[in-house]
This record gives structure tokens, C-alpha cells and sequence, in this order.
């Protein structure tokens, strides 16, 4: 199905603690997280603010686990017009669960959600975009509970995860539910991200938005970005014990980052995941 290109942007925010990140799974274990310093709240409110001034708005892929502790932050985010979705309960890997597990937890973390907003939660997206050929049951858990869409994919080769011979474009599955993937550039051959997170906080602000300059010509369909609370706070507490390769993605240029990320507010228009694809969903 051809559509006319849709200029408006989706931006995303997977709402999780610094301490929920994969890359840090072997340093600290979920019994460990209530005891931490907890940040979301505080950070999130931070983008709750900067958004209103720059007149965007968003989808908030939020873990059933930080909305169980701040129903307040989850109200004030869809008091603010933006989009409420599911990033599961606990920042399990859904590459790492049973289909059962699965299926508990995408349940679990919708019906808090819903409870606290009291509004249909139709989105949802694996932490570390998780879904790939070896769980592809989980689209017909995620259709059976009541999502829409899924936004869990991304056509990168990555050593984390990765699905680079997937589709690149917004399309339904045959199980009923429509899966966004994150945008990739398509360039010498290869197939670049350019969907934000580590990367837009490692490259410089300049050719981050050529790529997204180069992937809007390229493309008809919709840009999306996404990023993370803790991204914007360089005075988060720090494993030093973790693996050098996970602290150097996770811990670089945090202090830079929401500089870069108001500039990005003001570049491009900004809505939620709802909005921007609703042209496909029909």
C-alpha cells in the first residue's frame, strides 16, 4: 500500500532506571533494585518539561515495574496528552523467556497501566528490542492480549540483537498485529541505525541529523527515535565493576546529551507512535 509521505516524527521514550539496562544484568540483579537510588522519576519529569516547551509529544514504553512505584509519574504523562505503552513488567529480555513467561508479563505490566490511566494500552516494545526469528510467538501472545502494535525490532546486524533481513517499513504480521521497526539507513550497502539511543549520544548532533535528513528523503515512511530517562543524567550512580564495553556505552557523553536532545526538539516535529502511524493502522 503506497501512502504520502508523513513528515511528522514519532519520538519514544523506553521508561526504565539506569539499573534496569541489559547491559548491566551480570553487575546488578533484579533483588537489588529496590535498594538502589532510584532516578526515572526525576529524570522523566525532566523530559515531561522540556517536551512541553518544545511542543512535542510522545510514546512512554514504561516497565510495569516503575509504574507500580510512580502511578503518579504515569498519570502525569498521559494528563500531558502523550502516549502511554507497555515495555513489559521487569526489563526481562523477551528472547529469554518462555512463551508463557512471555505472555504473563506483557499482561502484567498492561493491566497497571491501564488501571493507573484508565485508557486502552494498545503499544508495546521488548526491552533490547528482543523479538527475533527464534520468538516469533510472541507477536500472537502480544495480538491475544490486546495490543496493536509492536515496536520490537530492529534490521541491524548488532551484537545484542538484530533483525537485519526483516522488514523495514511499518507492516501487519499474520498473527494481527502491526510491528513498527526502528528506522535504519539504508547506505553503501549496508544498513545503518539511526534510530537514536547510544548512538545520537556517541555521534556528534551534526551527523546524527544527516542521517535523519538523508533517511526522510529516502523513505516515505515515518522517522521514530527513542532514548532513555537515565540518558539525560551524567550524576546517575556508576558500576565501575561492570564490563569496560557497557560502561563506555552506557556512560559516555551523558552530560551531553540533553543539550542534543533539545536541539532535536526544535529540528523536527514530534508525536507519539498513535499519531504518527495511525495512517497504517487504519
Amino acid at each position: 500500500m503506497q501512502l504520502a509521505p508523513i513528515r511528522s516524527n514519532a519520538l519514544t521514550v523506553d521508561v526504565e532506571d539506569y539499573f534496569h539496562v541489559a547491559a548491566f544484568d551480570a553487575t546488578v540483579s533484579p533483588s537489588q533494585w529496590q535498594a538502589l537510588p532510584q532516578r526515572v522519576e526525576r529524570n522523566t519529569e525532566i523530559l515531561l518539561q522540556q517536551f512541553a516547551t518544545y511542543q512535542a509529544k510522545a510514546t512512554f514504553f514504561i516497565l510495569g515495574w516503575v509504574a507500580e512505584r510512580y502511578p503518579q509519574l504515569v498519570r502525569k504523562i498521559h494528563a500531558a496528552g502523550h502516549e502511554v505503552a507497555s515495555h513489559g513488567y521487569a526489563h526481562a529480555k523477551a528472547s529469554e523467556q518462555t512463551a508463557a513467561e512471555f505472555q504473563l508479563d506483557i499482561r502484567r505490566a498492561k493491566a497497571i497501566l491501564e488501571d493507573i490511566t484508565g485508557a486502552a494500552v494498545t503499544g508495546y516494545r521488548a526491552p533490547s528490542f528482543s523479538i527475533d526469528k527464534t520468538n516469533q510467538w510472541a507477536f500472537a501472545a502480544l495480538q491475544q492480549e490486546g495490543y496493536l502494535y509492536s515496536s520490537s525490532t530492529y534490521p541491524v546486524v548488532h551484537d545484542h540483537y538484530g533483525t537485519p533481513d526483516w522488514p523495514q517499513q511499518p507492516y501487519k504480521r499474520d498473527e494481527g498485529i502491526w510491528e513498527c521497526p526502528m528506522p535504519v539507513l539504508n547506505k553503501a550497502g549496508k544498513q545503518w541505525p539511526i534510530a537514536g539511543g547510544g548512538y545520537f549520544r556517541l555521534l556528534p548532533y551534526w551527523l546524527s541529523k544527516k542521517c535523519i535528513d538523508s533517511y526522510l528523503k529516502q523513505s516515505d515512511a515515518p522517522y521514530m527515535f527513542y532514548f532513555h530517562p537515565w540518558e539525560i543524567d551524567p550524576q546517575q550512580p556508576r558500576f565501575d565493576q561492570a564490563p569496560l564495553k557497557s560502561r563506555f556505552r552506557h556512560y559516555t557523553n551523558l552530560d551531553k546529551m540533553e543539550a542534543k536532545l533539545v536541539r532535536l526538539l526544535q529540528d523536527y516535529q514530534w508525536r507519539s507512535i498513535s499519531e504518527v502511524y495511525q495512517p497504517y493502522f487504519v
